[in-house]
């Protein structure tokens, strides 16, 4: 993937509310993947996200969660987080299948993930 977005979590209190909102909304499917957790309908090239249920994190102003593709420098992104004015939340960490991903906090307060596959 080239693009700078390459995925978004977004928290909900009842997914099968939010589904409903966000396909009505958007126009598009949104389908239940896993338990808790429905995916955007997209194609292999497109920016998607998902749908989440976790009681750690509330819906918010502040609930999105964008993951800026960093593919194949992670460990130098991350590295670069703090002396440019941020504050790193989650050391880098395996996502499974899905990759590696740190969650920083940017210059402005921004809470983001910074992904590489």
């Amino acid at each position: 993937m080239n693009h700078k977005i390459t995925w978004f979590d977004v928290p909900v209190m009842d997914l099968k509310r939010a589904m409903r909102f966000y396909s009505r909304v958007l126009g598009c499917e949104v389908r239940e993947e896993f338990e808790g957790v429905a995916v955007f309908q997209h194609s292999n090239d497109e920016v998607a996200g998902c749908l989440t249920v976790d009681k750690r994190i509330q819906p918010s102003k502040d609930g999105v969660l964008i993951y800026y593709n960093v593919n194949g420098r992670l460990s130098d992104a991350v590295a670069q987080v703090e002396p440019n004015g941020g504050k790193i939340q989650q050391a880098q960490h395996s996502i499974g299948p899905f990759g590696n991903r740190a969650i920083v906090i940017d210059s402005e307060g921004n809470r983001i993930a910074l992904h590489s596959e």
